[in-house]
């Protein structure tokens, strides 16, 4: 029966270091997740969070949005920062490093905002009613005026 006690216990021991000794990924208390980079798009403007340096705090600063544009932060600094409009009607959570807001939109007017963590980091929103336009290619009418002077 004792040898039958010793075995378990060895056995129990060599299950218990095992399932302790880890993977090979590293420590679980090192790791800091970070959300995904900051989406892209046409229909997005993506403001950094920098460092705590005023109004140099975001670039761009300030950002200008066209209408039915969406806003992320995405912070590219070392510590965390909580991006809020100074009329608390946006609050972007904690952005720890490396992390993004969630695309946001805005009304017809732009804002004030702040690092509610680091109130001296101030930046603005301007929005531009106007949508996203190309402007009209004068490239073929060139070409026939061209042609025509030609003829």
């Amino acid at each position: 029966m004792r040898a039958f006690l010793g075995a378990a216990a060895v056995v129990t021991l060599g299950i218990g270091a095992w399932g302790c000794g880890g993977n090979g990924y590293g420590a679980g208390s090192s790791v800091t997740p970070v959300s995904p980079a900051a989406p892209s798009g046409s229909d997005i403007v993506t403001v950094n969070v920098v460092a705590i340096n005023g109004a140099q705090s975001f670039a761009p600063n300030p950002a200008t949005l066209k209408s039915g544009q969406r806003i992320v932060w995405h912070n590219i600094d070392s510590i965390t920062h909580r991006v809020v409009l100074n009329d608390r009607s946006v609050d972007t959570g904690d952005l720890a490093p490396g992390a993004s807001s969630q695309p946001m939109t805005f009304g017809a007017q732009g804002a004030p905002y702040h690092c509610s963590i680091h109130p001296e980091m101030i930046g603005s929103i301007n929005q531009n009613p106007s949508p996203a336009t190309q402007p009209p290619s004068s490239a073929p009418s060139l070409m026939r005026s061209r042609t025509a002077s030609r003829e």
